[in-house]
């Protein structure tokens, strides 16, 4: 009997085209949602009969009370190694696997610039301006050479940011609860002296931490309060980060320059969003690791964790974030 397996918010319907399925049809009835749902009640029913599901990224949480409710599930397989929006714990004790994929870094470190330099050279006012015959050359933009740039968070996307920074000939400072002068002397930053020395000194500030107890709502309107009225706050990381009405308020009221934003509280972003026509937001809509390269690491792996599952033998457990 074949096993029911479906994938989850497949926006860009990717899945089939960048895995080998077809390695698994005759073990999968295999169903793609492209559509993404929010009530908890019409998710159970649609996936009551199923034994594998595939879920991209956090776009579906997947607490005890959904897990609850699916009697049949015994595999969740989930894009990357990290979800905050599983609950590994009662997905353990309700006796369902859940395994990951490998990812590649460099989609968001390529974003993370795509924003930073978007927002220096007002890419946005300029291409509207452009397209609608509007004003030739009507802003002044900033430099990165000499200029400093703040990283919230030194792991391995902060410290290839800190590279390019490099190179740009930016003054490079980092920041985390947990970072060392040792470490960031081999990054070859400066550690600053504290959060809020970063926040002050920086023109632009990048925020490169996961999601955890420490880190939500780190910045807030104290925080935010602390850059300059000229400096820029990039954020591919996570919403939850930073204070999503404070970050407004300072936006709406120009105390800071303006945001490079890739991840939101809600996604997708309702329409009337204030950030949707903010003139000092460059925001995406959450590409930062939508690439081939990581579709192509995403579906292959699920293909196999499926494989290793229908064998008997679960492969890349995701773990709980201990941060």
């Amino acid at each position: 009997m074949k096993a029911n397996c479906t994938i989850l918010d497949d926006y860009q319907e990717a899945a089939l085209n960048y895995g080998d399925w077809g390695r698994l049809e005759d073990k999968l009835e295999l169903s793609v949602l492209t559509e993404h749902y929010d009530s908890e009640d019409e998710l159970a029913e649609m996936l009551k009969d199923e034994e594998i599901l595939v879920i991209m990224r956090e776009r579906t949480p997947f607490r005890e009370s959904l897990l609850a409710r699916l009697p049949k599930l015994r595999l969740l397989v989930t894009t990357g190694m990290r979800n905050a929006s599983v609950d590994l714990d009662a997905a353990q004790r309700l006796g369902i696997a859940v395994s990951g994929t490998r990812g590649s870094s460099e989609a968001p470190i390529e974003l993370t610039w795509a924003l930073l330099l978007g927002l220096a050279r007002h890419v946005r006012v300029e291409t509207d301006s452009f397209r609608s015959g509007g004003p030739w050359q009507s802003t002044v933009g900033s430099d990165l050479n000499g200029r400093t740039l703040g990283l919230l968070g030194l792991g391995r996307i902060g410290t290839r940011v800190a590279e390019i920074g490099r190179a740009f000939g930016m003054n490079i400072l980092a920041w985390s609860q947990n970072l060392t002068e040792e470490r960031a002397a081999q990054a070859g930053v400066r550690l600053a002296a504290s959060k809020e020395a970063l926040l002050a000194e920086s023109d632009y500030v990048s925020v490169h931490l996961v999601l955890s107890g420490r880190t939500r709502g780190l910045l807030g309107a104290e925080e935010l309060a602390l850059m300059k009225p000229t400096a820029f706050l990039i954020n591919t990381s996570r919403a939850g980060i930073v204070d999503q009405e404070a970050l407004m308020s300072a936006l709406k009221e120009e105390r800071i320059a303006g945001a490079g934003l890739d991840v939101f509280d809600v996604e997708p972003l309702p329409e009337d969003h204030p950030y949707r026509t903010l003139p000092n937001v460059l925001a995406t809509p959450h590409i930062g690791y939508v690439t081939e390269s990581n579709y192509r690491l995403y579906f292959e792996d699920a293909v196999e964790d499926i494989e290793a599952y229908l064998a008997g033998r679960p492969i890349r457990p995701v773990q709980p974030y201990k941060g």
